[in-house]
């Protein structure tokens, strides 16, 4: 488990040291605050606490955020009220006190770096223990996709050729099923156990299974899969190769896709809906996902293929992007990841304009789709749906939700129906619009990256994690008695 601990170090800029800055000092915000009663603690001017942070008056700051305060002499301790002691303090306060408290400081210190390091020393051993365990014992009690997963958008009418290389490279990581073996899972393949299309239930020593017959060169998918480890990313277990089909096995997600979470409708009258902080989760479990696949594999890698029925849910409704058959390693970097296409392939609703009009393949096209993904978890509308007698696409709808007058109005109006008033944070639900009108810019040069929107989405968890819905009741209870 990774903890991270923001800090922010920085110097004060030329305009500030005109002004009589000389100390920038780092300020946890806590909840309740904001920038006018941060800088009353401070005794500083409120705007300068806006330009030294890069915030406008209508910026919102979040709950365990680092902020940097600018201060004119060197930072003391702010006073805040004293706690009420029981008892007096049995030792004299000198300077053989402060020298104590000095090596207590010390001490914790070495201890904290320590301990850090006997950690990472675990961690390193774990780790290529479990590699060398996984090359020689083979995965067979692997759990499979739901089935309400997408499995079908890969065409099916290509002639079969994997390459001899493409196996020996998946052989190393994955596990290698004979025939026989699902067909004993599927119960040979029979009707009762089609789940959809090409894909059928089995069980793997009484794990749940699905097992999806393909045809073509799939050899491009199962070594991009076989190179992934994440925990937001489904797992492809192994493979079959028989008579010109490939037979996939793949990490199950028992709780099925988000679409049918969000669109069905035996969830809209029963209990068993998303809640506001579940929402949450899920949105940036996919963009820790997609920032992984951007940033972190070698080669990066783009989904193409990004919706909420290729998004599924664990137990713990913790999200899961699958279905790899579209993604492609990214392009230069040095010129954005830039590629072109001549086969336009995707769902309406998802596709980013210049995907669309000329081909353009970067980064930013995931960008777009979880952009799109943002809008269903907030609202429960499907990507493309009818307005009236026309047809509206969800992404063209958010900017009139976020701009202009009776925002906060537009906005419940827009949000899901079934989370009630009191049963989400207005002002967050609010940051998420804004960050998805930002991922669905018609321009990909004004979407954010997957970095910039994952820190983004941690700021709103973070938020959301501490949220009590007791107090939105409250407010809202006191706001219909003012009325």
């Amino acid at each position: 488990m990774d903890l991270v601990v923001p800090l922010r170090c920085a110097c004060p800029t030329t305009n500030q040291i005109a002004v009589g800055v000389n100390f920038l000092l780092t300020y946890l915000v806590e909840w309740g605050d904001d920038i006018p009663s941060i800088a009353a603690l401070f005794g500083v001017d409120p705007q300068t606490v806006r330009d030294a942070n890069n915030l406008s008056s209508t910026s919102i700051i979040f709950p365990f955020t680092p902020l940097l305060i600018p201060l004119p002499t060197v930072p003391t301790k702010i006073q805040v009220p004293p706690a009420p002691s029981p008892e007096p303090p049995t030792a004299p306060v000198g300077d053989h006190s402060q020298s104590s408290k000095k090596w207590v400081f010390v001490g914790v210190g070495i201890g904290a770096a320590l301990l850090l390091l006997a950690a990472l020393s675990v961690l390193l051993v774990c780790f290529f223990y479990r590699r060398r365990s996984q090359k020689g014992k083979p995965d067979s009690g692997s759990k499979m996709l739901a089935e309400s997963a997408d499995y079908t958008s890969m065409p099916e009418n290509k002639s079969w050729s994997v390459s001899s290389e493409g196996i020996r490279y998946a052989i190393e990581s994955l596990t290698v099923y004979k025939f026989e073996e699902l067909q004993k899972a599927t119960g040979f393949f029979g009707e009762v156990n089609r789940i959809k299309g090409s894909v059928y239930r089995g069980s793997f020593k009484g794990d749940d299974a699905a097992v999806k017959m393909m045809k073509g060169d799939v050899s491009s998918e199962i070594n991009i899969l076989r190179q992934i480890n994440h925990s937001n990313v489904i797992r492809l277990s192994g493979f079959c190769v028989h008579e010109g089909n490939t037979y996939l096995v793949y990490e199950y997600a028992e709780k099925g896709s988000l679409s049918d979470w969000l669109h069905l409708k035996q969830h809209e009258s029963s209990s068993s809906g998303l809640g506001w902080k579940q929402r949450v989760q899920i949105a940036y479990d996919v963009a820790d996902a997609l920032n992984y696949l951007h940033n972190y594999t070698n080669p990066p890698y783009i989904h193409k293929n990004l919706k909420s029925s290729n998004i599924l849910l664990d137990g713990n409704l913790r999200a899961k992007v699958g279905n790899f058959g579209l993604a492609r390693s990214v392009g230069n970097q040095e010129e954005g990841g830039l590629q072109l296409t001549r086969h336009v392939v995707g769902t309406q609703g998802y596709m980013a304009p210049e995907y669309i009009e000329n081909g353009v393949v970067t980064p930013k096209l995931d960008v777009f789709a979880f952009g799109v993904v943002l809008l269903e978890l907030l609202s429960g509308r499907e990507a493309a749906g009818k307005e009236g007698l026309r047809e509206e696409l969800l992404s063209a709808s958010i900017s009139r939700v976020v701009e202009g007058e009776n925002v906060r109005e537009k906005l419940r109006g827009f949000v899901d129906p079934w989370m009630r008033r009191e049963e989400y944070p207005l002002d967050l639900a609010f940051a998420m619009a804004q960050l998805a009108d930002k991922c669905v810019a018609h321009d990909l040069n004004s979407r954010p990256s997957m970095s910039e929107v994952f820190m983004t989405l941690s700021k709103i968890l973070s938020s959301s994690l501490d949220w009590d819905p007791s107090e939105e009741l409250e407010r809202s209870r006191s706001l219909s008695l003012r009325r």
